[in-house]
């Protein structure tokens, strides 16, 4: 996190103290976007010690490095019993698919605004607008995302700011419009501090 990022967020109380307290800059580098993709598609809607299970069983699953065209000549059957399921197979073939047909990567999508990338990525089925956030937040290293449809994002954000209860969206936008511009790396402090407890 370079200066500038610090010396905004250091300004909210609370994220001063995550800033003393965790590193949530320890998330490998994807020199791959499509395997962050297919990464972002295994952790929907799962726990993150599922989520790290079912990854290990796929990475199994392949010599070499998750690829497009690994994924389309794997065998589905083998996808889905590694713990994918049929239905999480068939959104990383969609992905696959997907990423063959347009440019999908950095430099494909390095125009595009961050909205335009989420409906880029929302038009493969399967891909929706959460898993679109986490690749502009892991794969295009966007500054200013803030994820709210991710679950640990909210409750950890309703731990640090309100004890625990319940916060609507629009108030958690309030919040971390203390971070500006640079949400991405406030969520990174929450997760961690979320993660942690």
């Amino acid at each position: 996190m370079d200066d500038d990022a610090m010396a905004v967020l250091r300004r909210d109380p609370v994220m001063a103290r995550l800033i003393e307290k965790h590193d949530p800059y320890t998330e490998p580098e994807w020199n791959e976007e499509f395997e962050r993709l297919v990464v972002s598609v295994i952790n929907q809607s799962i726990s993150t010690a599922a989520a790290n299970a079912v990854r290990e069983r796929v990475y199994a699953l392949f010599d070499g490095p998750i690829t497009p065209d690994a994924i389309l000549t794997a065998d589905d059957e083998a996808l889905a019993d590694a713990g994918l399921g049929e239905q999480k197979a068939e959104y990383v073939n969609n992905a696959a698919e997907a990423f063959l047909d347009r440019d999908l990567t950095r430099e494909g999508l390095a125009d595009h605004t961050d909205e335009e990338v989420i409906e880029e990525l929302t038009r493969i089925r399967g891909i929706g607008e959460w898993t679109a956030r986490m690749y502009l937040l892991f794969v295009l290293d966007r500054e200013d995302v803030l994820p709210l449809g991710d679950l640990a994002v909210r409750r950890g954000i309703e731990q640090l700011y309100n004890d625990g209860e319940t916060l609507t969206r629009t108030e958690m936008r309030e919040i971390a419009d203390a971070w500006r511009p640079y949400r991405s790396a406030g969520t990174k402090y929450v997760w961690a501090s979320y993660e942690s407890d």
